[in-house]
């Protein structure tokens, strides 16, 4: 099988990853720069940084949120990298604009601006419960999410979260996406509260022979709150 490799979102890490971890053993878990430890690189070499820590043989990358928008620009420019994509609660243009009703409203897109500017665990931790809003959680399970899926000991730095802040502004990939000849898998959360499902429906109807499921009683996060489901899925698609 093709390596397999994870691309998390923005303000977290590759630890959100735990429960894949258990099982995808041998898969590439990567951190954004800035994030996880990583170090700081300019939004304008994100992809290129990106791109150079790919194995050597395509891949089959998993991206969540922000890191679903980088593994499209990735596949856009580099498809020779990868060899399949599955994208979790990903959209082709976050932010909402006359053309494009489905991308993130103001309000929302506040937490995301307060998180990156006011240096506070508080906001990162509102920001955090965003995620998982629609999944029914009872506060001791969210609690223990929380406390697995988040690294204290690495957050996120100033410059990693405005950087990425900026490639959520500034990509758009609703061009780009008929060109994808690859096994494209698409997971979205009927109550993602931070990227619309209709997101994912429209992305599921411009992308070429793409495999859509929508999860119900589910938010941002289901490689989280239905790690098994998840799981599952990125299993049959990787192994196809």
């Amino acid at each position: 099988m093709k390596p397999l490799l994870f691309l998390h979102g923005w303000a977290q890490s590759s630890r959100v990853w735990y429960q894949q971890k258990q099982v995808f053993t041998g898969a590439h878990y990567l951190n954004l720069p800035g994030h996880g430890g990583a170090k700081d690189v300019p939004a304008d070499a994100w992809v290129e940084h990106l791109t150079a820590q790919l194995p050597d043989e395509p891949c089959m990358l998993v991206g969540w949120s922000l890191g679903g928008s980088i593994a499209m620009e990735i596949a856009r420019r580099f498809p020779g990298r990868i060899a399949g994509l599955a994208l979790i609660g990903s959209t082709p243009c976050f932010r909402a604009a006359h053309d494009w009703p489905h991308g993130c409203d103001e309000p929302t897109f506040a937490t995301f601006k307060d998180a990156s500017t006011s240096d506070s665990a508080r906001a990162l931790t509102r920001f955090f419960a965003l995620m998982l809003h629609g999944d029914g959680l009872a506060r001791s399970a969210y609690n223990q999410l929380a406390q697995q899926a988040v690294d204290k000991e690495h957050p996120a730095t100033a410059a990693g979260l405005a950087a990425g802040l900026e490639l959520l502004v500034r990509l758009d990939l609703r061009c780009a996406l008929l060109a994808m000849q690859m096994p494209v898998l698409l997971v979205h959360g009927e109550q993602d509260a931070i990227v619309a499902v209709e997101a994912g429906r429209w992305l599921a109807r411009h992308i070429p022979g793409a495999q859509a499921h929508y999860l119900d009683a589910c938010g941002h996060v289901p490689f989280l709150s239905q790690p098994e489901k998840l799981n599952t899925l990125i299993k049959k698609w990787w192994q196809q």
